[in-house]
């Protein structure tokens, strides 16, 4: 008798779970954060390379702080020593290499599928950051960076086909 009930018990709750379906995972967003580089050393005006004064590296250290608690996947930045002093020490403190780009060439499918549901951060320049903000968008939404600022912010969010932007300013603190 008692093996019969729990056949009849085992029977029962066979048939009357429901065949659920799974729901399908959601899609996670992809996130780029592209900043200029920080300020550059300008006492040399024929120098296309040069290094960031203090204050650029003093905006290297905000940015690293500021990226602390934002989990990334790849940084990228140019082969110039300002983009990759900027980089420096976000990449240190998430133990992540800086991946060299060329900002004529990056933002193809290549790129995209490679950082899909990725965070991202991208160092550039006054006038390749909006430009690869803009190549992410699909549109021509953002003009060059004025020469004088290295707080701008741009974070790009694709999500389900989807392109989403805004523009925060991280300041440096007094």
């Amino acid at each position: 008798m008692y093996r019969t009930l729990v056949f009849m018990v085992l029977l029962s709750l066979t048939f009357s779970c429901k065949n659920e379906t799974k729901k399908p995972s959601e899609e996670k967003t992809t996130t780029y954060y592209l900043i200029r580089h920080a300020e550059k050393d300008r006492s040399a005006p024929s120098n296309p390379n040069p290094v960031l004064t203090e204050k650029g590296t003093q905006r290297a250290k905000h940015w690293a702080t500021y990226f602390d608690t934002i989990p990334l996947n790849k940084i990228f930045s140019t082969n110039y020593l300002r983009t990759q002093q900027t980089a420096a020490l976000v990449a240190k403190n998430k133990n992540l290499p800086i991946i060299p780009y060329d900002p004529k060439n990056v933002i193809d499918a290549e790129f995209l599928k490679a950082t899909e549901k990725n965070q991202v951060l991208i160092v550039g320049h006054s006038n390749t950051t909006p430009m690869l903000v803009n190549q992410i968008l699909k549109q021509q939404k953002y003009e060059d960076i004025p020469d004088n600022d290295n707080s701008r912010l741009y974070v790009v969010q694709l999500k389900n086909g989807q392109a989403t932007s805004e523009i925060r300013t991280v300041n440096l603190p007094n």
